[in-house]
């Protein structure tokens, strides 16, 4: 276990924003940082990242934390993983205290699968690095590709014996479990204890997190079996799902954001290629076409996506197909297309890495006019086939999301078509109908519907979905919004110091200087009121006993709070997504005063209209009581109470400048 003083010294040295922005492209706005939420689906940034108070808050889904949360939600780490994360990012010594065996179990089996995952990358690394076999078949292999050994050693590069039980038994002679070894595909096991390589003879290419963890494996054959598989992938498994991974994305991830674009290519060696040339804003899908899951990926970093798939029929399918679907998720798509034969690979290995780099520059095209434009040469003669091309265009540019660039797509269209702009708008509004009538498949979305769930997605996870229609609101109470506002200002100026003025026992009017958790707490206590919402009644419950201690709560102590209810409001409260621009002041000239200069008058309004809603809300059961009672006495006695709530009402009334009738 990490000592206390190591986990201190952690905390201490975290900054919420390089850790989040590991993960997360951010923005700076004002005092805080801004992005799209990793842990649901959204095109617009409501995540929200705060460096003075160390926490994040997602305005969208309503995640929350601080850094160790982040890692623990994102990374699916647990706690003692986070804090080695962060120590390992902050070159922090880690002084450990012994583990309990239960404790030593129980780590060991959550971090099983990854640990052998890494064990495996090193051995195929050593096995080819070390071995006379390795040396002359992988590692000949990769400098037959015109690799160097920097970028091999950069993307982990090695080299699976072989033969049969190479890597099985030197991982078994290690103490991996056989169920370890086939849970995470490194093992083939038949026939009960019959068990073989999976990776045998090829190199490897392992596939990493985002973190940089090791999750999982890609495979090429280097003997010419023909039927053998020239690609062998990991099956999918609790840290490994393909659909949910893109191959580079660790290497790449601080390019894209850095360039604003990624490059999308087919195959492995493309990306290492693509990176040793300079071109280090390259990712691929990992065995498997495009998914909309690695689409989410890439859109965490950049809208802007450049597809490099073959120039072969089934390149220029794989293109299409991927653009559609990165169209649909809302994003700005080009395309390069390089000469017949070529790839990303064989055209730097043939003429260099500064070639590649300009005819990627130059080749680059919008994808839906670079394919209008070859299509309109093609159909000039051919008014069927034009139609059929057309209708085709038209059902590309139903899948944009943003109205002024699929505007922009019909008129540009149409020009190079020789039809009307109206209509293939027409068109285009009856293929956006006929999708959002399309019922989706099993597992998807509509095309082109707004995302109503809520996703969360790890590195090489399988995301969970709550649909939204099955998230049950909570039940609101009539006084809630009142409530609520008064809570927040508990939690959040409670230890700020206001001048308050108030009536003492003796009928004599005082100002005094109080904490603002005091004049709630007291005033509200002696009017013998409290909260209809159970968590904010607990809020007040714990300001209330702290006073009583004499201390105070601050809000960093409620965002640490054990109960999610009270943390996640604590971090709502705390971040605030708008903040005054500094050109209201500067070009405007207009100050508008801050939220401490406001507090007092905020506290009294506060109570006030708090507790009118109280009083209304009482005066609400008296009138019942009045409809439902027939004994003389208590009838009046119900009259007089509500002639008391109604004068009761008109002074609060008075107070909050408000003119309240006698009813």
């Amino acid at each position: 276990m990490i000592s206390q003083d190591t986990k201190q010294k952690i905390l201490d040295a975290t900054r919420i924003e390089d850790v989040i922005g590991e993960f997360v492209s951010l923005k700076k706005r004002g005092a805080n940082h801004i992005g799209c939420c990793p842990f649901h689906n959204e095109k617009t940034p409501s995540f929200y990242v705060s460096p003075s108070k160390g926490i994040f808050k997602c305005f969208g889904c309503g995640e929350s934390g601080d850094a160790l949360s982040f890692l623990m939600k994102h990374e699916h780490y647990t706690y003692p993983e986070a804090l080695r994360w962060l120590a390992q990012k902050y070159n922090i010594a880690i002084e450990e205290e012994q583990l309990s065996e239960e404790q030593q179990q129980r780590r060991d089996e959550r971090d099983a699968l990854f640990h052998v995952s890494e064990f495996a990358q090193k051995f195929f690394v050593e096995s080819m690095n070390d071995t006379e076999m390795g040396r002359a078949v992988g590692l000949g292999y990769f400098h037959e590709r015109g690799l160097t050994d920097e970028i091999i050693k950069r993307f982990g590069l090695g080299y699976s014996p072989d033969e049969w039980r190479a890597f099985t038994d030197y991982a078994l002679k290690n103490g991996y479990s056989k169920e370890v070894l086939e849970k995470t595909g490194l093992t083939i096991v038949k026939e009960g204890d019959k068990m073989y390589d999976r990776f045998r003879g090829r190199v490897t290419f392992p596939i990493y997190s985002i973190s940089g963890r090791v999750l999982g494996f890609s495979c090429r054959i280097l003997s010419k079996e023909k039927q053998a598989a020239k690609y062998v992938n990991s099956p999918d498994s609790e840290i490994y799902n393909k659909s949910n991974i893109l191959y580079g994305l660790f290497q790449a991830k601080n390019a894209i954001s850095r360039t604003g674009k990624c490059y999308l290519v087919e195959g492995n060696l493309d990306v290492v290629s693509m990176h040793q040339s300079g071109v280090e804003n390259t990712v691929a899908s990992c065995g498997t076409s495009l998914t909309v899951e690695q689409v989410r990926l890439i859109r965490r970093y950049t809208p802007n996506v450049t597809i490099v798939y073959d120039s072969d029929g089934a390149g220029i399918k794989a293109t299409q197909r991927a653009a559609n679907i990165l169209f649909q998720e809302g994003m700005k798509v080009r395309c390069v297309l390089f000469p017949d034969g070529d790839d990303p690979d064989s055209y730097a290995q043939r003429n260099g890495s500064t070639a590649l780099q300009q005819y990627l520059e130059q080749h680059e095209e919008n994808y839906i006019l670079y394919k209008a434009r070859i299509t309109s040469e093609q159909i000039k003669h051919d008014p069927i086939r034009k139609a059929e091309f057309i209708q085709d265009i038209v059902n590309s540019i139903a899948l944009v999301q943003d109205l002024l660039e699929r505007s922009e797509y019909i008129q540009q269209c149409a020009s190079l078509f020789g039809v009307a702009e109206q209509t293939l708008s027409s068109s285009v509004a009856k293929a956006i109908v006929k999708l959002k009538l399309t019922p989706p498949r099993q597992g998807e979305q509509p095309a082109g519907a707004a995302t109503d769930t809520a996703v969360q997605q790890s590195d090489g996870l399988a995301p969970t979905v709550t649909p939204a229609a099955q998230q049950q609101m909570p039940e609101l109470h009539p006084s809630e919004p009142q409530e609520r506002h008064l809570i927040e200002i508990l939690m959040r100026y409670g230890n700020e110091d206001i001048d308050w003025t108030y009536t003492n026992p003796a009928g004599v009017e005082v100002t005094q200087r109080l904490a603002v958790a005091s004049v709630i707490v007291s005033t509200l206590h002696a009017a013998k009121l409290g909260f209809d919402n159970p968590t904010y009644q607990r809020i007040f419950d714990m300001s209330f006993e702290a006073l009583n201690e004499g201390r105070i709560i601050s809000p960093t102590q409620f965002a640490s709070s054990d109960v999610p209810e009270i943390r996640d409001l604590a971090i709502s409260n705390m971040v605030q997504p708008y903040e005054v621009s500094e050109l209201w002041v500067t070009s405007k000239g207009i100050v508008t005063p801050g939220e401490l200069q406001r507090l007092p008058l905020d506290v009294k309004d506060s109570l006030l209209h708090f507790m009118l809603k109280k009083v209304e809300a009482e005066i609400e059961r008296n009138r019942q009581k009045l409809k439902e009672e027939t004994d003389a006495d208590e009838v009046s006695a119900l009259v007089m109470r509500h002639t008391a709530l109604i004068k009761k009402k008109q002074s609060i009334g008075k107070d909050l400048r408000m003119v309240i009738s006698g009813l």
